[in-house]
This record gives C-alpha cells, structure tokens and sequence, in this order.
C-alpha cells in the first residue's frame, strides 16, 4: 500500500515529517517496507523554452530547435516530437542525465549532421505515463530553469506500507490516518460524505438479484447512481500527479475519481457508461461458457460460482475484481452509472484465485471493506465527479442488504497485564479503545466493548488486548527473564513427537535421505493406496492434479523417486515423517512413518561396483528398515505379530503387514505392485514400509534411567541344528516362535540357515533349516541335557505347526 505524505495529511492534522510518521506506522503494526523521494530519478530535468524550432535539413520528421533551459546560453537540440514547435514550454534533460523510461544517459552528438546537446523530454521517458506521442508541454508561466519536479510538484515523500489479511481497514490512506491519530500523531479530520441533492428520478431501476437457492451469491448490497451531462476528459494535474505518485496511471477524470475513494478510503468503485449498457442491469451468478472482456485487455472464462453485473448482452463486470472493455468509461461518455457494492470477502477471494486476476478492488474487498461506506463512498464520489466533470446527480438506487459485524465482547481490563505485561490503567486502556473508534461502555473491572464497522477481524478479548499493545507501543512490553527452575525440567514434548523424531534419526542413519511432499495429491494416486473417499476431497484445490488429502505417504515418495529417475538417479532411498488421512476425523489424522528403497539402494550401499554388482532392493530390505524403526521405537520384535497379507499397493506374496492383535495394525511391507509402478511411470524393483506412529504402544517406563549391569556368560554357547518338513504355506516365523519358546532360559537366538522345496518333499510341503543357540549360565549342559532340549524343541514346533523332523 503506497500512498504520499501530502496525501496523509490531507486526511491527518499533523506536523510530523516522514521519518516520525514511518517509525509510528511500524509501531502500530503497519510495518514500513520503503520511505522513498517520490520521482527521485526526476531531480535533473528542468523547465525550458523553445525559443525556436526549425525543419531539420536532411530529415522530414526531424526538427532543429533552440533550447533556453536557464542556464545562460542557447542550447541546440535535434527532435523528433510532432509538437515540438516554437514558443512552447516543455521538460528538458541535459547531457550526462539518466533517461529513466529508456535506460539510457544522454550525451553530446550529431544526429543527421546536426549538432545535439540534450533532450525535450515525453511523459513515458520520465515514466509518468504511457503517453510518447509527443513532449510534455507546460504552460506558458512555468519558470525557465526551474527543477521539473518542483514545478510539478511530484518531490514529496512517497511511504509505501506491508498490510496484513486481516486489516482491510487499512487498504485507504484515510484509515491509515485514523490509526495515527489514536496513536496520538495528530488528529484526524473529517471528510464530508453527506447525500448529494438529486437533479431527478433515476433512470436504471434498483438492480434485481437472479439468485437460486444454494448458488454462491458474492455481492450484499449494490449502490448505483446515475450522473448524466458530464464532461469527461483528463483529470486535473493534482490528480494525475497523486494516481503517478503511488504507480497508478491516469486514465480519465471519472476513472481517476474512483482510483482516488478507493485508495484515499478504500472503498472501490466501478463506472459504467451508461449509454453502452443495453437493457435493465442485474445482479446474476455467471453462466457456463460466458466469458469477460476484461479492462485489462485480457479475456476471462467465467463459471457458476462467480457473480457478475450483467446486461442483456451478457456481463459487464465480474462483481468486486474488475470491469470490462464494452461498458468502460472513456472521454466520449457523457452518462455514468456509479456502482459501490459491499461483497462477500471469501467468495471474492475465491474468484480471485480462479481466474488469478489480482486488481486493487480485489486485494480491498477480500480484506473486507466498511460495510457502512457502501453508500457514503457512492455520495462523496458523485460529489467529485460533479465538482471535476460538472453533470447532473439521479437519485441513487439501492438493493440487497448488507451484513454489519454487531460484535459486543466482555472485555476484563486485567487482560492487558495478563497477556502482554504492560501497566496501563483503566483510563489509559478505555481511552485508546474510544480513539480506534470502540464503544466502551459499563464500570469496573470488565466492560464491554462494541466493535466498529470497520473492524471485523476483532472478535475476542485478545483482540482488545492486541489494539491496547499496539496504540502503547511493542517496545513497551516489558522483558522479563524466564524464571530459573531448581530441578531438572520435565520431559516438554509428546510420546507421538519423540518418536517421529526417533524415527527419523533411524531412517537417516540407515542411508536414507528425507523428503518433504505435498499433503495433497491426485484421486488416481489416492485410489491406488486406499484412499478416494469423497470427504477427503479438498473443496479448492491449488491445482488441478492435487485434489484429495493423502492417504500415505508413499504416493509422494513415489514420485520424487520418479523425479529423480527421470533425471538418471535410479538408484535412491528416501523416507518421510508425517500426516496421513484417512477420514475427517480429529481420529482421522494419523501420523506416520514411510520409506522406499528403489534400483540397487539397499542398506549396504548402491550402484554398481568392480567386485560385483549389487542385488536389486526387495522386500527384505523393506522388512529390515520398519523393524530397525521398531527396534529403535522400543517395540520388541518378537512381541509383534507378522502376518503374510500383503497391502493392496504389494506385489503379491512379497509383502506383509505388522500387527498387534487382529485391529491393532501397526505397519506394512512389501515390494510395489508393478500395476502401481506402471501407474506412476516408474521402474522398478521398489520396496517400501509404512509405519502408523500413533498405533505403537507407549514402551513400558523404567524405574531408573541407568542401565543395568553387563551379565555375560563364562560359558560356551551350543549350536544346534534342525530341519523341519513343514507345509508350504506355514510361516518360518511360525517355527521360530514354537522354538524360542521351548526353553526361554536356554536358547538365546533362533535362525533360518536353509529353506528348500523340491525333489525328494511330499508335493506341497518345504523344509526349513534351524539353528538354535543355547547358552548356559550357571554350567555346561551334559550330553543327555542337550538332547532333552533337543526333543523339547522338535515337540514345540511340531505341537504349533505340524512340521516333522527330516530324515
């Protein structure tokens, strides 16, 4: 938001210069982004006088002229202007000037044997305008050698200001004075709004909303005047310098008006010719296949969700963003039809973002604007028109109703000390309130405050807090250190934090690189990973292929590895921490853990090497990383059930899932499916792992954090080996189970050595090799104890799965 500070003071009554006024912004939260010389780049062109201007002898566009710019001698000067001629004043540039609008420095020349020592200046060269269809002129009583920019008088001080969403009242140099003034810079005068007298009934009727039930409906109310006989044409000097000044560019003086309220009160406003306008004007949602020819000489599609103001030929504005070309106010229009509507801010907001126009009626409404100036902003712009362009006012029509935020908050005045520290006292507190224009009423500790029109954003008592501490000052907050704890504090973050943090440390140090991917992504990709449920499909997608909240986070990984195998990095492991979704739910919510491995990126290095080249991934590299996650989570291995189903997004038969109880499902594993490869147009081999976080059991608390003394034995450990014949579909981790748990004090580790399926095996039977560890403690085991053990072990197994030794 730029704006001069003659401009603020024509609003403020204030002697501050522009450094007092930038400090105050920043303090009441209007952070100053630039405080700049307006025209700075302008200070080296001055007022000449053409003494003469004389046809160049070997050019016909060409004219020679004599230059007085005040400098006690006559300058030759070669141009090419239409208007340059004798006896005018215009804005000249001597050698060594800076041209801003071409980029280029002058210098000394000859141009068609001509000599030429500087140069009469066009609008767009000093980029004041787009006009170069010839120099400025000046009048004839602008002073010889006087700085341009004094004459002109564009070398005030431009203040260009960051405001916030939430402040729309701020959008207008004159809400910006008001802050100032209860912030004690000045006071604030007022600006006379009061209905213009009509000449006469109006000629367009209140316009009619064509609105159906449930269709989006962005204006409220619409204030519309006609004013007939003006005389348009270009807009007075010191309105041409003040649109220029803040980088808008004059167009026509009704145009110019209109840029004027909306930047000098932020209330936007739309012209219409009214003699372009064929039949009764309405108030209707756009039309499938409708389009607008916008005043930006772009043309917009339009849709069922935006509103628009449209005649009988179709729109003539897209309501609240911009006009269009058919019903735009030129210099010929003789009768204008004045709109000020108030609308709604989130399906401003909403249009906006669809057709990606960003004008400065939009960037105000979707801030919202005072409802109360929807009709005073009618009044003082007919006011202007009337005093620049002359005409005759109608009486002004009106429809639709607006909404007034009529917020009224219980305000406790120890709120203030609460939040923010500060001492202010009662007075101090109810009398910066009344100066942003809050009613305070009521006595004693709690009063209550009613909101004003212009502030929508104030919904709670923090709110109120917020306004007292900006009016008094950040800086005068007060610091306090933190006050020092005696014991060691306790543990800050959550059981579901700790772990993601464990669980990306894990991944890391497995080789793996982190990755951070949109929460959003396309229906396809949610089908495929058990999503597409339609209350997971965003209302407003940012783009067209991110449409629905994701289900897991291995669609997101999946295409980054896709990314990088397009750009001939095949061979890569990456992980992710995050959200998934799997319904609207606060339950929905669920934080997790993934990881892909694709190519050759195994645990033990990737690529191609001299001694042999490396296995491609699979599933056991998958399996490795989510039980090395459990591992380091604190969640034994061997207290989790495995089960051979694979998900959906698995090769089959080459995944599984991890579970505690049949709903207690904690992670999955598995080769992706080459359906799903296929789908994101990627090769494979990829394994991958997901691991619900929130689904772990909290590790059981130890008494103490020390660890407990190294207990080793003295002992040898004895190995011994089994081959069971077992059916095929019987998981080996089913046998090492039954062996484990066969003597829990003697074997200490139980491992597959060999399976095998074939030649010399009933059909549909496997045998799987064993290796058990037994370990004494206290002696070494005998013969005959080694074989009880033995036999105990052989008994389990076949107990829990029918599998007999091999013979």
């Amino acid at each position: 938001m730029k704006f001069t500070l003659a401009w603020l003071k024509e609003h403020l009554d204030t002697d501050a210069d522009a450094n007092a006024v930038a400090e105050a912004l920043t303090t009441i939260g209007l952070e100053v982004e630039a405080v700049e010389r307006q025209a700075a780049a302008l200070a080296p062109f001055r007022v000449a006088h053409v003494i003469s201007a004389q046809q160049h002898p070997n050019a016909d566009r060409l004219r020679v002229c004599k230059v007085d710019a005040g400098t006690g001698e006559i300058i030759d000067v070669v141009c090419g202007a239409p208007n340059a001629r004798t006896g005018i004043k215009a804005v000249f540039a001597l050698p060594g000037t800076f041209i801003p609008g071409t980029g280029i420095t002058l210098s000394k020349g000859m141009i068609r044997g001509a000599a030429s020592n500087g140069m009469l200046c066009s609008a767009r060269e000093l980029e004041l305008s787009d006009d170069h269809d010839g120099i400025i002129e000046l009048p004839q009583d602008a002073p010889v050698g006087m700085a341009y920019v004094d004459y002109a008088g564009v070398n005030g001080v431009v203040i260009d200001i960051s405001i916030t969403p939430n402040r729309g009242d701020a959008t207008g140099v004159y809400g910006i004075a008001r802050d100032l003034a209860a912030f004690g810079l000045g006071t604030l005068k007022s600006t006379d709004m009061s209905p213009v007298p009509s000449a006469g009934a109006s000629p367009v009727a209140a316009l009619p909303h064509q609105f159906a039930e449930g269709e989006p409906k962005a204006i409220r109310k619409f204030a519309g005047r006609v004013i007939a006989n003006v005389k348009n044409g270009p807009s007075p000097h010191w309105l041409q310098q003040r649109l220029r000044a803040v980088g808008l560019r004059p167009i026509n003086a009704v145009v110019d008006i209109t840029n004027l309220v909306s930047l000098g009160w932020g209330r936007p406003l739309h012209a219409y010719d009214l003699a372009k306008v064929v039949g009764q004007p309405v108030l209707r949602p756009a039309r499938e296949g409708e389009s607008l020819d916008a005043l930006d000489n772009r043309v917009y599609p339009l849709d069922g969700t935006m509103t628009v103001i449209a005649d009988d030929q179709g729109p003539l504005c897209l309501g609240g963003i911009m006009g269009g070309i058919r019903s735009g106010v030129t210099e010929t229009t003789t009768t204008v039809l004045m709109e000020c509507a108030s609308w709604d801010p989130d399906l401003i907001a909403q249009t906006g973002r669809k057709t990606g126009i960003v004008s400065d009626a939009r960037y105000r409404l979707e801030r919202n604007v005072d409802p109360a100036l929807t009709e005073p902003g009618l009044e003082l712009a007919t006011r202007l028109v009337l005093s620049l362009c002359g005409g005759e006012a109608m009486a002004p029509v009106i429809s639709g109703e607006d909404v007034f935020p009529d917020t009224s908050i219980a305000f406790p005045l120890s709120e203030v000390r609460r939040l923010t520290g500060l001492t202010s006292t009662p007075d101090e507190i109810v009398a910066v309130l009344s100066r942003l224009g809050f009613a305070v009423s009521g006595e004693g500790p709690v009063r209550q405050v009613r909101v004003p029109s212009w502030r929508p954003d104030v919904t709670q008592k923090a709110d109120l807090v917020e306004e007292v501490m900006r009016m008094t000052g950040v800086d005068s907050v007060p610091v306090e250190p933190l006050p020092r704890l005696s014991n060691v504090a306790p543990r800050m973050i959550t059981g579901l934090q700790n772990r993601r943090r464990i669980a990306r440390r894990l991944l890391a140090s497995r080789g793996m690189v982190e990755a951070v991917t949109w929460s959003f992504i396309s229906e396809a990709d949610a089908r495929a990973f058990g999503g597409g449920d339609p209350a997971l499909k965003l209302a407003n997608p940012i783009a067209s292929d991110l449409t629905d909240m994701r289900p897991s986070l291995l669609p997101g990984l999946l295409a980054a590895a896709r990314r990088n195998q397009n750009r001939g990095l095949g061979d890569i492991a990456l992980f992710e921490v995050g959200q998934v979704f799997v319904g609207i739910t606060p339950e929905g919510q669920r934080s997790h853990a993934a990881g892909i491995r694709s190519g050759h990126a195994a645990m033990g290095g990737e690529g191609r090497h001299w001694q042999g080249g490396r296995r491609p991934v699979s599933v056991y590299d998958a399996k490795a990383d989510l039980f090395a996650a459990l591992d380091a989570l604190g969640i034994e291995a061997d207290k989790v059930q495995l089960v051979a189903e694979a998900p959906d997004w698995s090769h089959p038969g080459r995944g599984g899932r991890l579970q505690l109880g049949p709903k207690g499902h904690l992670g999955w594993f598995g080769e992706i499916h080459p359906q799903v490869l296929e789908a994101f147009d990627i090769d494979g081999p990829i394994a991958a792992f997901a691991l619900d976080l929130g689904a772990l059991p909290e590790p059981k608390r130890k008494a103490t954090r020390a660890k407990p003394a190294l207990v080793l034995s003295d002992l040898m450990a004895i190995s011994r080996d089994f081959a069971f014949v077992v059916d095929r579909d019987v998981p080996a981790a089913t046998l090492i189970k039954a062996a484990r748990g066969a003597d829990k004090g003697l074997i200490t580790d139980v491992s597959v050595f060999d399976v095998f399926a074939g030649t010399g095996l009933p059909e549909g039977q496997k045998s799987v090799g064993l290796a058990v560890t037994l370990q004494p403690a206290e002696r070494s085991l005998t013969d005959k104890e080694i074989e009880a053990v033995s036999e105990t072990i052989v008994t389990a197994v076949a107990k829990a799965t029918g599998a007999v030794l091999r013979q």
